[in-house]
């Protein structure tokens, strides 16, 4: 029986154990320009015995930003800061993918290039709002619909934060599909709603995610490269006619890519931390999707240390991915091993500021 504590290979990587730090926005970047710098090498550090941490979602162009003090993967101040961040993970003798994002229409004119209208599959307003680059709460605007030559050269700038991920010094890349961002955006229809190669059928919804996902292969390899999904999340206003046939689909084609892994988001968390407690009514997707993929999948979404131990023990999850506990719990590997009680996390101080809530957590006495 394989237990969330043993070693696990993924892809081209070893990792020592299965416990996985999910991707997590934080708002800490140094501004302007939007660049990893010291506060942020530290508070990665600390959590390097995380079988592979998974950077918060990182823009691949300014077009790409929606939230204040992101960090970005598109300038050579980014590529640089980002360095920094990797050189002291791995000294510290962790392993660190990039997660690569758009967030298409979750944004707000004010971190446009220009000021210009943020950008998705369909100019569709979504419900909710954010916050502009002056950390004001905005509602969504309408978007513009992409043209079709606009959507390969986004492709293009996924390729090329790939190749920035690789000169930044990170050990892969996970493509961000998930959560209502840009190429989940074009995977669902109910946000959808294009007549081109890039709309309609499952397969041309799937388009987009399948060019950016084998242009990130074309620079490191198949066993580098991870991407998520969030089937059934209704994250960022997100729904689908098909989420089974859709997501199947999607798997099935990225299992034939022979990619590291699969990392999927459990429904019961759709709201994307954004809010304790879980829906324990919805589907449990990875048990739904696993034989869609053949390589390992990271189950994401509401874990505690028992559930994660019984899906990693009864074979549905490979790795468990963990997002708010790895916040409060630098050590959270050694912690979920020995048993030892958790420090509780501040929802006060998740997003923005410095030291506090961010690196001040502390770690078990032995």
């Amino acid at each position: 029986m394989t237990t969330l504590f043993e070693p696990l290979t993924l892809g081209d990587l070893e990792l020592p154990n299965r416990v996985i730090m999910a991707p997590l926005t934080r708002m800490r970047s140094k501004q302007p320009g939007n660049v990893p710098h010291g506060l942020n090498a530290e508070y990665y550090a600390q959590r390097a015995s995380a079988g592979l941490i998974i950077s918060e979602a990182t823009q691949i162009s300014q077009q790409g930003q929606g939230y204040p003090a992101t960090p970005g993967i598109h300038s050579p101040e980014q590529v640089e800061g980002w360095s920094l961040v990797t050189d002291v993970v791995h000294e510290a003798g962790g392993r660190m993918f990039c997660q690569l994002w758009h967030v298409g229409r979750i944004s707000h004119r004010s971190h446009q290039p220009g000021g210009e209208l943020p950008v998705a599959p369909s100019a569709i307003k979504p419900s909710g709002g954010t916050f502009s680059a002056d950390w004001k709460p905005v509602g969504f605007e309408t978007p513009r619909a992409l043209e079709t030559e606009e959507v390969a050269a986004i492709v293009m700038q996924y390729r090329q934060a790939a190749e920035n991920a690789e000169r930044a010094g990170f050990d892969g890349v996970e493509v961000h599909g998930a959560n209502g961002y840009l190429l989940d955006q074009f995977l669902q229809d109910g946000s959808n709603k294009r007549t081109d190669q890039y709309g309609g059928s499952i397969e041309n919804r799937a388009r987009m995610l399948l060019e950016a996902v084998d242009q990130a292969i074309s620079v490191w390899g198949n066993g580098r490269v991870g991407v998520r999904l969030s089937p059934y999340g209704t994250f960022n206003d997100m729904s689908d006619s098909d989420p089974v046939g859709l997501f199947t689909y999607v798997l099935t084609e990225l299992s034939s890519r022979g990619i590291a892994y699969a990392h999927i988001i459990e429904p019961r968390a759709s709201l994307a931390g954004g809010q304790d407690g879980t829906n324990v009514q919805a589907p449990h997707a990875t048990e739904i999707f696993r034989k869609a993929f053949a390589g390992s999948i990271i189950s994401a979404g509401g874990y505690d240390r028992a559930e994660a131990m019984r899906v990693v023990e009864a074979g549905i999850a490979d790795a468990v991915a963990f997002g708010r506990l790895f916040i409060a719990n630098p050590d959270l590997p050694e912690r979920l091993a020995r048993g030892v009680p958790l420090n509780p996390y501040d929802r006060a101080t998740f997003y923005g500021g410095g030291e506090k809530g961010y690196t001040d957590y502390p770690i078990a006495s032995v």
